[in-house]
């Protein structure tokens, strides 16, 4: 059974440990991004065939689509690529970080998934049957529930989470399964860091006395959604730190049973 599956947003976070997940596992893995110096180290660590590529250029991701059926093809697709800019409010948030949040959340999802889908049928007819293909969409919470603050980061997810749904309606009758994963609050190296602009301390403190999800359990669920049987879907995955209730309510401090 092909056990192939290509991974966006692979040069950091939950994209590269949900590659290391995958290789652990025993899948051949397609670990892509921009950074090529990262896309490096990752594949020297893991083996990972690697594939230079912003997802928001639509003539990068079909060459990307391309070298992976040339390499091999796939049957799985995880859309990690993402992320949020900025926390100012509707009114004083910049047009310029929500088409930036748009394009690679959004319209990046779809070049990807639309390139790849061609490539995941050919590995379903290919396997007269004993293989069936997974779409996996990472978008959060932030897709689910809006917060202050949260304006394009939001509405992009919210729009990611549409466009989850909307594709598992058109693939319906298919051997594709599509599968949402919605994380909570994740503590990785650049997520937070990226959304303030580099503000080091900032960054840290939506951290400070709670312990979040780590980068590796958000991959072991998502690669655990991959991995059951061909009949099962999940849909939707929704998982958060323990401390984490909401979005608006995270206990800060020990978790302690009540008398």
């Amino acid at each position: 059974m092909l056990k192939r599956v290509v991974v966006t947003g692979a040069s950091s976070g939950i994209g590269a440990a949900t590659v290391r997940r995958f290789a652990e596992l025993g899948w051949q893995t397609v670990a892509v991004a921009r950074r090529a110096d990262r896309l490096a180290a990752l594949a020297a660590e893991t083996g990972a065939h690697t594939i230079v590529c912003d997802v928001t250029d639509e003539a990068q991701v079909i060459a990307l689509a391309n070298e992976v059926a040339a390499t091999g093809g796939a049957i799985a697709l995880v859309n990690n690529a993402g992320g949020a800019l900025g926390t100012e409010s509707v009114e004083h948030s910049s047009n310029d970080d929500w088409r930036q949040m748009f394009e690679v959340n959004v319209i990046g999802l779809r070049n990807v998934t639309a390139a790849i889908l061609p490539v995941l049928r050919n590995a379903v007819r290919a396997s007269d049957g004993e293989n069936w293909a997974s779409i996996v969409n990472l978008t959060s919470t932030a897709g689910h529930d809006a917060y202050p603050g949260g304006g394009g980061y939001n509405a992009a997810k919210f729009a990611a989470h549409a466009v989850t749904n909307v594709l598992r309606l058109e693939l319906a009758g298919e051997p594709i399964r599509v599968i949402e994963v919605a994380p909570g609050l994740v503590h990785t190296e650049e997520f937070t860091l990226n959304r303030l602009r580099g503000d080091a301390s900032a960054a840290q403190k939506p951290y400070e006395n709670v312990t979040p999800l780590t980068a590796e359990d958000v991959a072991q669920v998502l690669t655990g959604a991959v991995e059951q049987p061909r009949h099962v879907n999940q849909d939707l995955i929704v998982l958060r730190p323990v401390a984490q209730s909401s979005v608006f309510h995270t206990h800060r401090g020990p978790l302690e049973a009540k008398a």
